[in-house]
């Protein structure tokens, strides 16, 4: 078959053209997908997943901002940025405010490693939280289009159902290919709207239930830096090989190699030994870093008070008083709780020495 006509001679885009935007499209609030073409009529060319750095021209002087691309490479002719505004944008907010059809824009890459593409498997488990689903979106629509059967899990966890961002087209490729099993995760419903599915903190009993094979998978989370924190907790805490891990933060993709953050994540350690003071009761236990502290309370002769014993009632909630637990519970602790120092003893490992108040 001939080549498209269009298509003859078309050339690779580069960052010596600049973008010219298309369209620009709302996707929840404060978020859109601001979509290009090249005026040369020139291909983009990236990996799924990769970023796009834009020069933004707000008053007093351009400002870098780096942007996910959130379309695939399946899809040549144009170049997707979703992005979404928070209280301190300046970037995005310029973006949403003055981007439109016609409007161009200089803009540095494409760049990054968080792809697929690296990474090659049989099967996949994509987990984002709000904005950091944009590689995502990359990642499964190109996936969708090679048409050659996928194997992805992908859950995305957003404040409420309304703010779901690539909802329906998600929704639209899982309805019509098989092997993408599309999960979501809202903290709250939205007024007058029932919502069916997973409700409250993503944690490690959701990720049970939605992905039993999630051993088999490489891994790939993108989100704030305390949600990711929270996978990687959940993961280790099954015995999933970190290898096959792979993050990237939405404020701050990395370009290349050297650059990439070590996961430097504090776990209990197999054979390692630890000391938990009981300050109120005055006993001192020994016991090993993979025991839980309420296991330690019992074999020192305490009573915590107890229910599920896997993090979810909230029933053993102590407070701590010195020192570092490894802690990973299924929703019965608030982050406030968290930060005001409080610990489930029945999901909490000690590393080294500490002090609780029992």
């Amino acid at each position: 078959m001939a080549a498209s006509p269009v298509l003859m001679g078309a050339g690779i885009w580069n960052d010596s053209e600049p973008l010219e935007c298309v369209s620009v499209l709302p996707e929840a609030p404060n978020t859109a997908t601001f979509t290009f073409r090249a005026p040369s009529g020139a291909l983009f060319d990236f990996q799924p997943g990769q970023f796009m750095t834009l020069e933004i021209p707000i008053p007093g002087g351009p400002l870098h901002r780096t942007y996910t691309i959130s379309s695939s490479p399946s899809r040549p002719r144009s170049l997707s940025i979703t992005a979404k505004a928070q209280d301190s944008s300046i970037g995005t907010r310029w973006m949403l405010d003055n981007l439109a059809p016609g409007t161009r824009i200089k803009a540095i890459g494409p760049a990054g490693l968080f792809s697929m593409s690296q990474h090659p498997a049989e099967k996949y488990l994509f987990i984002s939280a709000g904005s950091g689903i944009t590689p995502m979106m990359s990642m499964a629509t190109y996936m969708f289009d090679l048409g050659t059967g996928s194997d992805l899990v992908l859950i995305n966890c957003a404040r409420r159902p309304s703010e779901i961002i690539f909802r329906e087209r998600l929704e639209h490729m899982a309805s019509r290919d098989p092997g993408i099993d599309l999960k979501f995760v809202v903290k709250e419903p939205d007024r007058y709207r029932p919502w069916t599915g997973y409700q409250g903190m993503f944690n490690q009993l959701m990720l049970g239930l939605m992905t039993p094979d999630y051993l088999e998978r490489e891994v790939f989370c993108c989100g704030p830096e305390s949600f990711m924190q929270s996978v990687r907790d959940a993961l280790a805490g099954f015995g999933f090989d970190m290898d096959h891990y792979h993050q990237e933060s939405f404020q701050a993709p990395v370009a290349k190699e050297e650059d990439m953050p070590e996961l430097d994540d504090t776990v209990p350690e197999e054979g390692a030994r630890a000391e938990i003071l009981f300050a109120t009761s005055g006993v001192t236990g020994q016991c090993a870093e993979t025991d839980t502290v309420l296991a330690a309370a019992k074999a020192s002769g305490l009573n915590i008070p107890s229910g599920c014993t896997f993090g979810v009632c909230g029933t053993c909630k102590i407070r701590k008083l010195s020192g570092e637990v490894h802690m990973v519970h299924n929703g019965g602790i608030s982050e406030d709780d968290i930060e005001a120092g409080y610990i489930l003893a029945c999901c909490s490992n000690p590393i080294g020495r500490i002090e609780v108040a029992v």
